[in-house]
Formats: structure tokens, sequence, C-alpha cells
């Protein structure tokens, strides 16, 4: 079943090669030129993807909803609670303010016997001890109910802010198929232009987003040895007085990829100034990226990638297909796992080269 369905995959595929091919190639007045043809594709493409992120935005709403709901009824329950809590504390704090623990302690120290006094103080001890226990218990229940406000405050605004990213992201979907509509409207080839916008969704959905992951996943898989390469590497860590300095080349960077995992030998990575590209083609996949690092803090310190733009078979997939990459798969490193005792404090490229300042962290 999978083998047919690779084969049917590959077969449409085919099929938009030729059916662009055709496009490409044909003087009829009005039919669209190579550029706009890739144009429509390019949009159509991005249709595809901004509709999954609504998906993804429309499942986290629903999640954050029912969490809402849980978390407010969950706030009653503590509010309840602590108002038990409170008349509880109430009256162990009043009895401290009108003495009446003071007379407990004078009866202890008024004992005629050693034998009383150790009764009297053990009994007083027992006293205090829940006293502290109530008042405890008060303070507990106080924080976890501050704490769930927090976070109903947090989840309520993540809900605003979902909310009006899915507004915008519907948006765009609308301008972008108005304009593919009109486009392909105009293109006198409507039907061949439509096919081949059928075709490249399969090919997009069934291989091509499955490929591109499965670079990603390598990439990240490959990051997490980074710091291992580095340590070996003669010259890859200099220092100056208390700054260290860690020196990637791309040639070195490109025999690790490949090293760690062959998907990398049709793939390579070029540093340019303040610009990352990596690119490579196998099969019927051609995949570019391109992106830059910076420093993060939070919520560790580490080297971050991130990707300004990434080509699918020379078409530009959307913003949001790169974040989702960002967060699903982590392409940074982490410097103190290289040395413990420091912290990045800034990443540059030049021609060649991959740059990482670090400084001993306190």
């Amino acid at each position: 079943m999978i083998l047919v369905k690779r084969r049917y995959n590959i077969i449409a595929l085919l099929v938009s090669i030729l059916l662009f091919v055709q496009l490409s190639s044909t003087s009829v007045y009005a039919e669209p030129s190579p550029e706009e043809t890739r144009e429509i594709l390019q949009k159509s493409l991005s249709i595809v993807e901004i509709d999954h992120e609504i998906e993804r935005i429309t499942q986290r709403q629903n999640e954050l909803d029912q969490q809402q709901l849980t978390l407010t009824s969950q706030l009653q329950e503590q509010k309840e609670q602590i108002h038990i809590q409170q008349e509880r504390a109430g009256s162990v704090v009043r009895s401290y303010y009108t003495g009446e623990r003071d007379s407990l302690l004078m009866t202890v120290l008024g004992a005629r016997s050693f034998k009383d006094l150790f009764i009297l103080y053990d009994y007083y001890q027992i006293i205090i001890g829940r006293d502290q226990a109530v008042l405890d218990k008060f303070q507990e229940r106080y924080r976890s109910m501050q704490q769930t406000s927090t976070r109903i405050a947090q989840t309520a605004q993540e809900l605003d802010e979902l909310k009006s990213n899915l507004q915008n992201q519907r948006e765009r979907v609308i301008t972008l198929q108005k304009e593919v509509d009109g486009q392909v409207a105009a293109s006198g080839n409507a039907d061949a232009i439509q096919k081949l916008m059928n075709e490249l969704t399969i090919y997009w959905e069934n291989i091509g987003i499955y490929e591109v992951k499965r670079y990603f996943k390598a990439l990240a898989s490959a990051m997490q040895n980074l710091p291992d390469f580095i340590q070996n590497q003669n010259g890859g860590i200099s220092t100056t007085g208390t700054t260290y300095t860690i020196r990637i080349g791309q040639n070195e960077l490109n025999q690790f990829l490949r090293e760690q995992n062959p998907i990398f030998n049709d793939f390579a990575f070029q540093f340019e100034e303040d610009r990352i590209t990596a690119s490579g083609k196998r099969d019927q996949l051609e995949l570019s990226i391109e992106g830059h690092y910076t420093v993060e803090n939070e919520p560790q310190n580490s080297i971050r990638f991130h990707v300004d733009k990434l080509l699918f078979n020379q078409l530009e997939l959307p913003d949001t297909t790169r974040r989702m990459l960002e967060k699903e798969f982590d392409l940074g490193f982490y410097p103190q796992k290289i040395l413990s005792f420091v912290k990045a404090t800034e990443v540059s490229t030049s021609e060649g080269v991959l740059e990482v300042k670090l400084a001993i962290s306190f």
C-alpha cells in the first residue's frame, strides 16, 4: 500500500513537471510566463500551509479554552478553601493578639513540679505546632490561589493573541485565494494550472513536508553532538583573558554533518556576512534554507537558529511554516555543554566562518 502511494505521488510529481514545462514553453498569447506560473504555485502552496496553521491555532485555542475552564473551577474551589483557612488563621492570630497564648505559657511556667512542667510544656508545643500548621496551610492556599489567578491571566492573554493571529491568517488566505483565482482566470489555461496546483498540493502533503521535516530532524539531531565536535577540533576554541572564542569553518561543519548522517551528502552550509544558507538537492526534492543565529538567554543561554527564508523546489514557503519548523526542531546549540563556566555573548558569521564569543559566567 505504501509503495503504491509513493508511486502515485511520484507520478503526480512527474505530471506536475510536465504541465509546468508545457505552460512554460507554450507561446500562445495570454498564457502565463514561467515566472507567473511559479508565482501562482507559490501562492497556492502558501494557502495550503496557512490553512494548516489555522488548524494548529484552532486546536491550541480549543486546548486553552478547556484549560481556562479547568483553572476557573480550581480557582473557585481554592477560594472556598481559603475562606475556611482564613477563619482558622484569624482565630489563631486573635488568640495571640488577646494574650490567650501568653496565659497558656504562664500556666506552663507556673507548674509545681518538673513532671507537671514537662506535661504542660508538651501540651503547649502541640498547641503552638497546630497554630503554625494552620497559618502555613493558609499561606499555602493563598499562594496556590495567586498562582492559579496568574495562569488564568496568562491563558486569557494567549487566547487573545491566538484569536488575533487566527483572524490575520484567515484574512491572508482570503487575499491569497482572490489573487490566485484572478491569476488563474486570466491565464488563458485555467484547467491546466488548476491541475498543476492540485498535483503540487498532493505531492507537498504526501511527500514534500515529510522530506523537509526529515532534513530538519537530521539537523537537530546532529546539533546535539556539535559540542563534542568543537571540543575535539584543534584551534576550535581560543582564549584571550576571560574571553573565549569558538570558530567553526563551513567546510568543517559540512564534513561533521556528513559524518552524522548521509542525508547531508548532497546538502551543504555556507557562511556569509551576517547570513547562513543551507541547500541541497536529492531525487525530485530541492531544499534551500536561509537564516541567522542569535544569542538567547531564555530559557537558557544558547545560540538559536532562525529561519528567514525556506524554499521547496524553488517555491518559497510562508512564515507560518518556518515558525512551525523552528518550534518543532531545535537547530541551535548550547555553549555550556562545551565549557560549563561560560555563556555566549555574541555570534556572527563572515565568509566561511561562524564565530561565537563567550564570557565567564559567575
